[in-house]
């Protein structure tokens, strides 16, 4: 028995507003036999009665993104969708759906776009109306709209659709999305259609200056209403100067600064609108799932802290508003001040924000109300409440605002701590994955740095489905670039003209290779193809007579700890190692790209600078004996990672790694470059314990600082909050800002074993690798064929491991300890057998300082048996604060062997003594 679940259409279920002239369709199959294959499938389209597209039975087993291959689609049309599919057990099954396309272009757009006269001080949103007559039965309606600014539309006074800050962030200088709604608040008789236009990002204060008109100095509204009554007729009613323009409650309305609402106001003059210019042809249907409210949080606490100060715990740091019910006087004014933490002495702490005030006024009008801002949104934990004397906590809710991605991955593990970096993982992109993907949600910035989201794609990918939203965000990234300058450091673009840097740029690369990857979207290679080669062929223009990059402004290894950051935050690593790094990791890519596209002369051209670039950059950072210019963590990992450094070169660079990573106490020295590829490069080349041995540190700097510091989101540094409880003070410091949340595709990867060998997990990789700290770990993954699971455990001298492979796919499993893979068809498996393996965080460590070792009498006695020497030597002293790794990294390798064996022998004696103290308190 199969079954069909979740049709899509351009990865929306029954979606409406679909402008893609060929939109692609999948399907999951879903059964709880063993082995199942699709063997064929037929796709029937039909639009009314008419049939626009049979595929006929093919023979094939593609379930993903299947493309349209009918008849041209028309604007504003249902189309019916039927698909059948045959698998290798005998089984049929079918599914149903539809969708319907939008206006298809932005010119066929039949209203006017208009705009007011306000005068330029004039803050308040300009409301825009128009009334009109309904004689007849209506049988469907749907409004398209979209505005220079972020709108909202009411008919009848009820908001249309669930969403915020349409039409989005955008390149407007190229690209405006228009939004499709359904109407259901029509009336016999008089109605009445308001559009309220905030500044949003087209012309609201943006950007480290704070200032405003960034696209615009002036707000508009495009808007047409499709009626189609019961009698078969129709009418569009759309935006023109017959509309009127006025103001009303929200006095001013700014992401940075906040929302003003005076609920009091009234008697506001009535204007006419007045036109306004936008070239429609830049307009697109939305591309990607819109901002909503996907979760409500209650307050926690109720705190009055030491300066006297009201203020409001939600217990998570997140990114929306507060909603407050309440009756107050009328002309009371209530202040909501956001910010994301207390100080040391537990009051309230507003300067992580900078310059972005985030206040919400609200001013009652004496009856029962509920506020909640329109055009803003604020990253925050805590507010402070001011206007307000009896405060109950129940009339305050915390609204969480962000792009409504569907939640694809879940991981949890033995370890409370690395449980709550994961959820400070998931609540770092959930705050800044806001219709871009934003460095921080809360301060004056909240821009689209390219670096942040290249380095964390990858984590985002396994949290949630992100293949829409890069989607639309790289192509506002490809229409920012040019030859000249390269691609800009943030998308959209407001900083001005600066040429593209390393690992920042690169995304325009990267990017589209994650979502193919992870979703078999060709797509997504097409459309970006141009955007990935220019950024490779800006970076050939730039290179000089030896092939290589090395001029121009660089981030480097961005806020790494290996140099002092009064220089310039760019960290100790050679910047142009970097920036080469990532031209050679970036030209493979293209040249991997265009053979998948069948660019076979691009692929040869591009496969031949591979190769140039790669042993150009042997020659100039690694020495004949394998000696790297850059030996700091990030250099080594880049060599190893992005397979730059010859074979023969590779064990001693991933020598020089563990050495540096023991220098500094077994703790991570890397910066926005290197700490994304950490964890991976010490698994690739056989370090796998240190790199368990470097994620479970839990002092600075490691990413479970932040977590027993009490955060609940990724911070900007590794020291935001200081051991001492002061705040870093580099005047940035954010304390939502999720590239070191990176780590989190290395968890799935390698702790929870879950990989695809093809594009979009058609072949999985289980292979979940072990270290000391975590004994068990559970996580899962929604793919686009359905649900991978990945679940084992490591106690009591027992390995067991459940797996679950969606149907239509197929999978490897490396079973832990066991020498040959298991390969499999879909299904769920259960293994489970016999080890001698301890996970168990055990007591002696190589992180362990000579002193702890030294002060064990089993220790002492072991080392006057096998190196009397040691206990002999005079300057033994001066080594007691030194760990075990630090020691042994500027010492020969024959000793490792023999502190190895003694750390085991104090273990296995902590262990006795354990079960014995265990029975003793039992007696």
């Amino acid at each position: 028995m199969v079954k069909l679940e979740k049709l899509t259409v351009e990865y929306q279920h029954n979606p409406i507003g679909i402008d893609t002239a060929k939109p692609r369709f999948s399907w999951k199959l879903v059964s709880e036999e063993k082995n199942v294959l699709q063997t064929a499938y037929q796709i029937i389209i039909m639009k009314e009665e008419d049939i626009a597209w049979d595929s006929g039975r093919i023979e094939d087993s593609s379930s993903v993104l299947v493309e349209y291959n009918g008849e041209k689609l028309t604007a504003c049309s249902l189309y019916n969708i039927r698909i059948n599919v045959w698998d290798n057990k005998g089984n049929e099954a079918s599914i149903e759906g539809s969708f319907e396309t939008g206006l298809l272009k932005g010119t066929n757009f039949q209203a006017k776009w208009i705009s007011h006269d306000f005068p330029e001080e004039e803050t308040a949103c300009p409301i825009f109306t128009k009334e009109f007559q309904l004689t007849k039965e209506v049988e469907k309606v749907r409004v398209y709209a979209t505005s220079l600014g972020v709108y909202e539309i009411k008919i009848n006074g009820e908001k249309l659709g669930d969403t915020f800050f349409a039409p989005g962030w955008t390149n407007y200088n190229k690209r405006l999305q228009y939004q499709t709604y359904t109407a259901d608040q029509l009336l016999d008789g008089q109605n009445e259609i308001q559009i309220t236009v905030g500044n949003g990002w087209y012309k609201g204060i943006l950007g480290f200056t704070c200032t405003p008109n960034h696209y615009g100095d002036r707000t508009a509204a495009l808007a047409e209403m499709h009626i189609t009554y019961k009698d078969g007729t129709s009418e569009i009613i759309g935006t023109d100067q017959s509309w009127n323009v006025t103001t009303g409650s929200i006095r001013s309305s700014e992401f940075y600064m906040g929302e003003t609402i005076d609920s009091c106001f009234e008697n506001a003059p009535i204007k006419k609108a007045v036109n306004a210019d936008f070239d429609n042809n830049r307009i697109v249907a939305q591309e990607s799932e819109p901002v909503r409210i996907t979760q409500r949080i209650s307050a926690k606490e109720l705190i009055q802290t030491p300066r006297g100060e009201t203020v409001i715990d939600f217990g998570q740091n997140l990114v929306g508003f507060v909603e407050v019910s309440l009756k107050g006087k009328r002309g009371q004014k209530i202040t909501l001040r956001h910010a994301e933490t207390l100080d040391k002495d537990g009051n309230f702490y507003p300067d992580t924000l900078r310059d972005a005030i985030s206040h919400d006024h609200f001013i009652c009008n004496g009856e029962e109300q509920t506020f909640r801002p329109h055009f803003t949104f604020h990253g925050f934990r805590y507010v402070c409440v001011e206007g307000m004397e009896d405060i109950g906590l129940d009339d305050f809710t915390a609204c969480v605002l962000h792009t409504h991605m569907e939640e694809t991955g879940t991981f949890t593990t033995s370890n409370p701590l690395v449980n709550q970096l994961q959820s400070n993982i998931q609540w770092g992109q959930r705050g800044n994955f806001l219709d871009i993907p934003t460095d921080c949600p809360q301060r004056d910035e909240r821009l689209g740095w390219t670096g942040d989201a290249q380095v964390f794609a990858g984590t985002a990918a396994y949290n949630m489905n992100t293949a829409l939203f890069f989607t639309k965000w790289l192509r506002d990234l490809a229409s920012e670039q040019t030859a000249e300058l390269g691609v800009p450091h943030v998308i959209p673009n407001i900083m001005g003209q600066q040429e593209g840097a390393a690992a920042w740029s690169d995304a325009a690369v990267i990017i589209p290779w994650v979502v193919y990857q992870t979703y078999g979207d060709k797509r997504v290679l097409e459309d970006q193809y141009e955007s990935m080669k220019g950024w490779v062929d800006f970076i050939t223009s730039r290179c000089g007579d030896n092939g290589l990059w090395q001029s121009g402004f660089q981030y480097g290894d961005w806020l790494a700890l290996d140099k002092e950051e009064s220089a310039d935050r760019t960290g100790a690593t050679d910047k142009y190692l970097v920036a080469n790094a990532y031209y050679a990791y970036s030209t493979n890519i293209v040249r991997k790209t265009a053979e998948i596209l069948q660019k076979n002369d691009d692929a040869k051209t591009y496969g031949e600078l591979y190769e140039q670039i790669r042993n150009t950059f042997n020659a100039e950072y690694i020495t004949s004996t394998g000696r790297i210019v850059s030996e700091t963590q990030t250099g080594c990992i880049l060599a190893l990672h992005f397979d730059l450094a010859e074979e023969k070169h590779r064990e001693r660079i991933a020598k020089s790694l563990e050495t540096n990573i023991a220098n500094h106490k077994n703790h991570l020295s890397t910066g926005f470059v290197g700490t994304p590829y950490l964890c991976h490069a010490l698994t690739e080349n056989n370090l796998h314990d240190l790199a368990g041995t470097v994620f479970l540190q839990e002092d600075y700097p490691s990413w479970l600082y932040s977590v027993k510091k009490g955060a609940t989101t990724i911070w900007e540094r590794w020291n935001s909050i200081l051991p001492n409880g002061d705040f870093e003070e580099s005047g940035m410091n954010s304390l939502n800002h999720y590239a070191y949340g990176s780590i989190g595709d290395w968890m799935y990867q390698k702790l929870a074993g879950i990989n695809p060998l093809e594009p979009g997990y058609k072949k999985i990789m289980i292979k979940p690798q072990f270290i000391k700290g975590i004994t068990s770990v559970q996580a899962s993954f929604v793919s686009v064929y359905g649900q991978i699971v990945s679940e084992w455990s490591c106690v009591d001298n027992k390995i067991t491991v459940n797996v679950e492979i969606p149907a239509n796919t197929t999978a490897v499993i490396y079973l832990p300890e066991q020498e040959q893979p298991v390969e499999v068809g879909s299904g769920t498996y259960h293994y489970e057998y016999e080890t001698t393996t301890t996970l168990e965080k055990q007591r002696f460590s190589f992180d362990s300082t000579l002193r702890e070792i030294l002060d064990e009498p089993l220790a002492v006695a072991i080392f006057n048996e096998h190196a009397p020497e040691l206990m002999n030597n005079s300057l033994i002293e001066f080594a007691y604060p030194l760990t075990i790794s630090e020691m042994l990294a500027n010492a020969s390798a024959e000793g490792k062997p023999l502190f190895e064996m003694v750390i085991d022998q104090l273990n296995q004696q902590d262990k006795i003594h354990g079960e014995s103290n265990k029975v003793d308190a039992s007696k």
